[in-house]
């Protein structure tokens, strides 16, 4: 979801799309997220790790 973010921002910049920049943020927050959230080994989704 991190990798899928930094993409969407990068053709977003490069293309001056505001909408897939902004989708792009989201994405890289929310992967940031869930991936402390199970490296500190909260269950995210019924799994024990997100990846």
């Amino acid at each position: 979801m991190i990798i899928l973010g930094v993409i969407l921002l990068v053709i977003g910049f490069v293309a001056s799309i505001s909408i897939l920049w902004t989708i792009g943020i989201v994405l890289v927050v929310i992967g940031v997220i869930l991936w402390i959230l199970g490296a500190v080994g909260h269950a995210v989704g019924g799994r024990r790790h997100y990846w």
